[in-house]
């Protein structure tokens, strides 16, 4: 089974490790490896990996490298037969490659993977995903991915890339202090800014949700987001959705009970706060959203439908 490798130059935290991640797939005669950078973008490199028939793509990069791969495959079809994905944390967060199942560094994951493929015993690493198809409306293209959300979520990552645009600083610990700003300001009542609120229109499975002032709403088939679980829907559904309106009681607990997993309240009684499984989000609005880190800008009466129609297989390494 043939290897190809995908490194996004520009998504990596460490040149040095880059350099010797080129270095290992240089050495193996069965590597394919290609660079992504300002000459060649993820999709192009993507229908190069495809014309050399590889049966195993290794992404090493971030969400939003791992995203735009997706989008890639599942938009053309450019391989008779998918490939295996093999995530590797090599960005600047990582929480696909991180809920598959990746070595925290990238040069031991691919050294075996390497080793598991030669051998043919893959066996119990491969794993099956529903993957988002996202619809951004009649005029742009399809987005395929793992993580969608609107409202803050859309606020504070461009914030992150804007206070922090140099790549070293852009780790989980940063991202996680920068969230974790916000939500401080959000429970000390703060509603302006970063936290002022979207009106969105939100339908789960075609049921009304609500329509009117959200702080945030997001939507995932991950099992856990940078190990942490914010939802807490019980339904047999493949999408995790959870959403928080305007006028949420501010509670010191409720935030640390949601990203446990569990209902703000033991009852599941607190007003404003909605987490369900579903197999469709339905969602209008105005303002900005974010797909596994990529963002895409506000737009007026924007309807974004949200879907998990395909399953991808995806090595753990």
């Amino acid at each position: 089974m043939r290897i190809g490798v995908l490194s996004n130059t520009q998504a990596g935290r460490n040149p040095g490790r880059m350099a010797r991640l080129r270095a290992l797939c240089e050495r193996q005669a069965d590597v394919v490896h290609v660079e992504t950078g300002p000459q060649l973008r993820v999709e192009e490199a993507v229908a190069r990996l495809a014309g050399h028939g590889i049966g195993v793509l290794v992404v090493c990069g971030g969400d939003g490298t791992l995203q735009r791969v997706l989008t890639a495959l599942l938009s053309a079809p450019m391989f008779a037969r998918l490939p295996l994905i093999a995530p590797l944390k090599g960005g600047r967060t990582n929480a696909g490659a991180l809920d598959i199942g990746s070595h925290p560094n990238p040069l031991s994951a691919l050294s075996r993977l390497l080793k598991v493929v030669r051998q043919a015993s893959l066996g119990q690493s491969v794993v099956e995903r529903p993957v988002l198809r996202v619809e951004l409306g009649p005029d742009e293209a399809v987005q395929y991915g793992f993580f969608f959300g609107a409202g803050v979520i859309y606020r504070t990552t461009e914030l992150k890339h804007r206070l922090l645009p140099n790549r070293y600083f852009q780790g989980p610990l940063t991202s996680g202090a920068i969230i974790g700003l916000v939500a401080l300001r959000a429970l000390l009542g703060s509603s302006r800014g970063v936290l002022s609120r979207d009106h969105l229109d939100i339908r789960l499975d075609a049921r009304p949700l609500g329509s009117g002032p959200f702080l945030f709403a997001f939507a995932t088939t991950l099992n856990s987001l940078m190990a942490l679980r914010p939802f807490w829907g019980r339904e047999e559904a493949p999408i995790h959705c959870t959403a928080v309106a305007e006028g949420a009681p501010r509670r010191l607990l409720a935030p640390l009970r949601i990203v446990q997993g569990r209902p703000p309240r033991p009852d599941g009684s607190l007003a404003g706060y909605v987490s369900h499984n579903v197999h469709q989000l339905q969602i209008r609005l105005d303002c900005g959203i974010v797909i596994d880190g990529e963002l895409f800008g506000p737009k007026e009466g924007r309807l974004v439908r949200v879907e998990a129609d395909r399953r991808l297989r995806f090595i753990q390494t």
